[in-house]
């Protein structure tokens, strides 16, 4: 199922990223066909919108909610969703560091705004980096274990 040119094209995508904390890359698969394509940064691209100076680490929303940036997941869902193709799909994470190489992401699935817009839209799939390679997550249990991580994080 793992299909190491998607992740290559996520990676391509990663290294377009504006935001100046995360440069995170993400492609849409549909039966095998590239739908959609993203890379986080500000909206419409505007950097002049970019607010990844503000100190945001004490603010009560979630990690992923603590930015300027649409996620790169966000934009290549959307893309696919444009096309009719996002039912079924596989969403394809990459981050990278300021070389291009690809990093770990973090050690469990975390981010709920882009898990529940994978399932409302019904990409089937959520494939990240781990510390243990290329992991695959029916979206359904992507979002579990993100809702887990920040139910762990408030005990």
């Amino acid at each position: 199922m793992i299909n190491e040119d998607c992740f290559k094209e996520a990676r391509e995508e990663a290294k377009k990223a504006l935001c100046t904390r995360d440069k995170c890359g993400a492609v849409v698969v549909h039966d095998g066909v590239l739908v959609g394509r993203g890379y986080n940064a500000p909206p419409c691209d505007d950097v002049s919108k970019r607010k990844c100076h503000l100190d945001l680490h004490e603010s009560p929303k979630p990690k992923s909610d603590r930015t300027c940036c649409l996620h790169a997941e966000w934009r290549a869902i959307l893309e696919a969703v444009a096309l009719g193709k996002a039912k079924g799909s596989t969403l394809y994470f990459v981050r990278v560091d300021d070389n291009g190489d690809v990093k770990e992401s973090h050690g469990s699935p975390y981010c709920t705004v882009c898990s529940r817009l994978a399932l409302d839209v019904g990409v089937a799939y959520f494939c990240l980096w781990t510390k243990d390679g290329w992991k695959v997550y029916p979206t359904e249990e992507y979002n579990e274990l993100s809702y887990q991580f920040h139910t762990s994080l408030t005990v």
